[in-house]
């Protein structure tokens, strides 16, 4: 597993520094857009494959998750879905929070710069949309309450 998760970050690692020289101004691949494409195409599939082979050890190799699914199976690990369901409920809201915010916000700019009356009214949806991280965090409040 060591091995799949080493060759993930190299390629993920890899495909930064690909959009770095792809987006560079003097880059050998813009006068060559079919290479370009080939590339893109190559790193999307290493990393297709990589994922698959990393889904199979999961399944089928691994004895942590043969020991996890025992354990849950005996009921001992619900604390660790308590757990990720808090982290995916406050992560998930401040993503859509932060998409709220931004679409509102650059908005309420144009609005303010239009109309400098709007200020008030145009802080009042940023807020609202900034409120749905904050439901976020109540409810992984009162899951890791539970827990």
């Amino acid at each position: 597993m060591y091995i799949i998760i080493s060759l993930m970050s190299i390629l993920v690692f890899a495909t930064v520094v690909l959009g770095i020289i792809l987006n560079g101004k003097n880059s050998f691949l813009k006068a060559h857009p079919k290479m370009e494409k080939r590339i893109a195409g190559a790193n999307i599939s290493f990393f297709t494959i990589l994922s698959v082979f990393a889904v199979i050890y999961v399944f089928t190799g691994s004895r942590a998750f043969a020991q996890a699914a025992a354990g849950a199976a005996a009921g001992t690990g619900s604390q660790g879905l308590g757990y990720l369901a808090a982290g995916l409920s406050t992560g998930l809201a401040t993503i859509g929070a932060g998409i709220g915010v931004g679409i509102t916000g650059s908005a309420g700019i144009g609005a303010i710069s239009e109309k400098p009356g709007m200020l008030g009214r145009t802080l009042i949806y940023v807020g609202l949309a900034e409120g749905i991280a904050i439901y976020g965090l109540i409810i992984s409040i009162m899951i890791l309450g539970r827990i």
